[in-house]
């Protein structure tokens, strides 16, 4: 989780506010987005959206998953909200209209610049899964283990 995501203020189309039960959803916890939500958001089955929810905020997407349209709260989401698998929660929902891109360390822009098949993958990622990486080569304690989770991700990738 990276501090812009905390940060993210969007000023994107307001969709409002609901309530939830935080329910399990395959390896993680989610909310069910109403109806109503969903038509504020616009057309299209899967809107970009930043969501809030004790005023912590990450930018996701709206799930589509066994007929619910839903909004996936990661262990670390949760934490950072204060809540629980079986909380009541309120949450606000924007549309994030925002351009999706992840700042790449330095190292891994050359990394993957380097393996043009390697750059291909990694920009063909989703947001999430490009964040995911980033954000685990950021967390490194050591430049060694920095250099390894590159290596690895570059060759994974090609």
């Amino acid at each position: 989780m990276s501090s812009s995501d905390n940060q993210n203020k969007n000023a994107g189309r307001g969709a409002g506010t609901f309530q939830a039960k935080v329910v399990p959803s395959g390896n993680a916890t989610g909310v069910e987005v109403p109806d109503a939500v969903l038509k504020k958001l616009g057309p299209g089955g899967r809107p970009p959206v930043t969501v809030t929810i004790n005023g912590f905020s990450w930018r996701t997407r709206v799930a589509a998953m066994r007929g619910q349209r839903l909004i996936g709260i990661s262990a670390a989401h949760r934490a950072a909200a204060r809540i629980s698998e079986g909380d009541i929660v309120e949450i606000e929902v924007q549309l994030d209209e925002e351009p999706r891109e992840v700042a790449e360390p330095a190292e891994l822009a050359e990394a993957l610049n380097n393996s043009p098949q390697a750059r291909m993958a990694f920009d063909r990622l989703p947001f999430g899964l490009r964040q995911k990486h980033v954000n685990a080569i950021h967390e490194a304690k050591t430049a060694e283990v920095r250099e390894r989770r590159i290596r690895k991700l570059v060759d994974n990738l090609k």
